[in-house]
């Protein structure tokens, strides 16, 4: 840690690559890609294919965000030991955006090929400077100003990169200049790295511990038995897909769906119990109630991460005037509504908590995600879809801030590192589970029923909460 206390600069640029993370986040998740899927195979089978590109992206996310936190620990380079896996990843953004763009001039599989394997490269290099930006506030600043910092940190990480991507990236992609929303992205990655490089950081004058690989190995057999369980859901989904090829699509409709919904479902919990039982080994029952508090947390992310993947093609699929790139203006403007209300939400849902209790506000955070899910398929045009994302927004900050104090009051408290840390795992898997099931669903029976499980899933996301209570020891006594 430096010598001298912060100056009022340092809350910008300790903070300020966290706007390029989700500038860039928020541009080539839900925008670029579903539009080039789209490009490449075509309307009938976009929402599968999507489904298999996110799947794959995020699993590799998840371990290499993991790897990296491992390595910048112990970085030795004279620049100190986030600010060289900050550069890196910025390159291997700038070189995955540029390639992506090429790409875009490319048609049928091949065109889909290739961007999955540069949507890996740009989830990878991305999760190389995430890793090390998570580490520059416990770093360098004193304890006592973490709070304020960390309070500038959601301020350019929510509400500035969403209003930025809505009103400018989204615009020019929705208007047919890709390039020039890829250009803005670049921008904005290139300007947050060099402002980065101006911290300073001092060298770390020896590896402070013995590089330990069995929490790496042990996440990496998680993932794997997770990615199974995932591939497995995806197979019978499109089994059921197929075999109810012949029916009515009034009857076919409410088949699938409801095999898709009972499939989520079982993936999530399945997905969970199995990953913490190799996470955990016997410590499993030191903190009975956490493989539920991590569905809980799951089956929210998979309703909350998903209407997100799939909104373009939701409002392509509702509305005529935003067939096409057209949906990208409108689409980013219902993820600012849901980003301003997650902050706006967020403190207020941790004073709830506090008084009223953490799975009151659980439940409440259920309840509305579902209510907003309701608007947003029963929304007869745009600005009831805004309506629906501000609702949305305030759910998930209250998630948020209840779900995460839950989590801290049932597992050990002197291994609540340990435990919570497992729980990225519902991060990546959500997006994998709902897209790699919900895809090829949709591709059969519409967007709309999709958009109809993920709010049942908001509802089991409260019936999980039935399986949390306190680990019994003297102190809970």
């Amino acid at each position: 840690m430096p010598s001298t206390q912060p100056r009022w600069y340092d809350y910008i640029r300790y903070n300020l690559y966290w706007f390029a993370l989700t500038t860039r986040g928020q541009t080539i998740s839900p925008i670029i890609v579903p539009l080039l899927v789209q490009q490449f195979v075509g309307e009938a089978a976009k929402g599968s294919y999507l489904g298999t590109i996110r799947l794959w992206a995020l699993m590799v996310a998840l371990l290499v965000q993991a790897l990296m936190g491992m390595l910048s620990d112990r970085c030795t380079h004279p620049w100190g030991r986030r600010r060289p896996f900050i550069l890196l990843g910025t390159l291997g953004e700038v070189i995955a955006f540029t390639l992506i763009g090429l790409a875009a001039g490319l048609q049928g599989l091949e065109g889909f090929w290739v961007l999955l394997g540069l949507y890996i490269f740009s989830m990878f290099s991305s999760n190389v400077a995430h890793a090390a930006t998570q580490g520059l506030i416990p770093d360098l600043v004193p304890e006592p100003l973490r709070g304020r910092f960390s309070g500038v940190k959601a301020f350019l990480e929510l509400p500035l990169p969403l209003i930025f991507v809505s009103f400018v990236v989204a615009r020019w992609i929705g208007a047919g200049h890709l390039w020039a929303g890829i250009g803005a992205v670049i921008g904005v990655l290139l300007v947050c790295a060099a402002v980065t490089m101006t911290i300073p950081e001092q060298r770390l004058a020896a590896q402070p511990f013995p590089l330990d690989w069995q929490p790496f190995l042990r996440l990496t057999m998680m993932t794997a038995l997770f990615t199974v369980i995932i591939l497995t859901g995806g197979a019978v989904i499109r089994w059921g897909v197929a075999s109810t090829a012949s029916l009515g699509p009034s009857m076919r409709g409410w088949l699938v769906g409801t095999l898709a919904l009972a499939i989520m479902a079982v993936v999530v919990v399945a997905g969970v119990l199995g990953s913490l039982r190799i996470g955990l080994g016997k410590d499993w029952q030191l903190a009975p109630g956490f493989p539920w508090w991590v569905v809980n947390r799951l089956a929210y992310l998979v309703g909350s991460t998903n209407l997100a993947t799939f909104l373009i093609y939701y409002l392509q699929e509702r509305f005529a005037e935003f067939q096409g790139e057209r949906a990208a203006a409108p689409a980013a403007s219902i993820v600012m509504m849901v980003g301003i209300f997650v902050l706006l939400t967020t403190l207020p849902g941790g004073w709830l908590s506090d008084r009223l209790g953490k799975r009151p506000i659980l439940v409440l955070a259920g309840g509305l995600a579902a209510l907003g899910t309701l608007l947003v398929v029963l929304a007869p045009n745009l600005a009831l879809l805004r309506v629906a994302g501000a609702v949305l927004g305030a759910a998930t900050g209250l998630f948020y801030a209840a779900n995460w104090a839950l989590g801290t009051e049932i597992v050990p408290s002197d291994q609540a590192g340990r435990f919570l840390g497992l729980s990225n795992l519902a991060g990546a898997g959500a997006g994998a589970v709902g897209a790699y099931i919900g895809g090829p669903l949709a591709d059969a029976v519409g967007y709309t029923p999709l958009m109809a499980i993920f709010g049942v899933l908001f509802l089991f996301s409260i019936l999980a909460l039935t399986g949390i209570r306190r680990p019994q020891t003297s102190s809970a006594s």
